[in-house]
């Protein structure tokens, strides 16, 4: 049984080293005894993000959705220890007395997703930021330091998730309006007179410039927040939220191409991997 999970723990951990390496980096700097407890939750996270791609259509994805539902709450049909991130992530929940809601919440803001429909507000689209990212800051935080101050972390992960999950969300922009997926709120966009049938005939104007500039500074704004937060957080709990750093360098590199929000942007590995390590080095001082 041992052999098993530890076999599940390491499918966790290359799982998150290929889907999501920036955390993958960050769990480096967690003492060795907790990385597989961060793998494990990381890749179940990246496995819900990824339904939409692995389902293609919204039924298929929602029962997928609801089988994580039903792991989650004791009651998950077929062999659950057969899948190794179930295994893992149900041991680390048990380990670390991981309240259940968070994760519930995060499949269920990962529902949205699965449809065509546009984010309609800038208040739905925070909330889904914090539900998804900002859970896994809090949860990660809790595996790092089971006594930590509750507040302090809320306080912290909230801003943490809105500043990282707009930042990814905008830089995701084109992939997914190629998918007919619209995260940018509808009443941001009618605040600038943009609509939607003119970003999906790809029309580069200045009101959808002034849009996403404003979704920038919004991320911005909450990124101030979380750097305000990130010395009442203990030291034991920084490897929880390193991947914030990432933030600011992605939403001045969205800057540098705003007047082609259509095209592609990244932040090369090596300069995330730097700001990484800085922000390891330099904590709190984010």
């Amino acid at each position: 049984m041992q052999s098993v999970m530890q076999d599940s723990y390491a499918h966790c951990e290359a799982l998150v080293r290929a889907a999501d390496k920036d955390r993958y980096l960050a769990s480096l700097f967690a003492p060795a005894a907790a990385r597989q407890h961060l793998y494990a939750l990381y890749a179940f996270a990246s496995e819900i993000a990824r339904v939409r791609d692995a389902a293609r259509e919204p039924l298929p994805g929602e029962i997928r959705l609801q089988w994580w539902r039903d792991v989650l709450a004791g009651e998950g049909r077929g062999e659950v220890s057969a899948n190794p991130v179930a295994a893992a992530l149900l041991d680390t929940i048990a380990s670390h007395a991981l309240p259940t809601g968070p994760l519930v919440a995060l499949i269920d803001a990962h529902a949205f997703d699965l449809y065509d429909d546009a984010m309609p507000s800038l208040a739905d689209l925070d909330a889904y930021a914090e539900r998804t990212s900002g859970t896994l800051f809090a949860l990660a935080a809790q595996i790092l330091e089971p006594a930590h101050d509750t507040d302090a972390i809320a306080a912290a992960a909230g801003p943490a998730g809105i500043a990282c999950g707009v930042a990814q969300r905008l830089r995701s922009f084109p992939r997914d309006l190629a998918r007919r997926q619209l995260f940018v709120p509808l009443d941001l966009l009618a605040r600038h007179g943009v609509t939607r049938e003119e970003i999906e005939a790809w029309q580069n104007t200045a009101e959808l410039h002034a849009a996403l500039a404003r979704l920038r500074d919004h991320a911005r704004a909450a990124f101030g927040r979380f750097r305000a937060a990130a010395p009442h957080i203990p030291e034991s709990c920084a490897p929880a939220f390193l991947i914030a750093a990432l933030a600011p360098q992605l939403l001045a590199r969205l800057d540098a191409a705003a007047t082609d929000p259509f095209a592609a942007v990244e932040v090369p590995q090596w300069r995330r991997q730097w700001s990484l390590w800085r922000a390891a080095r330099r904590w709190p001082r984010i």
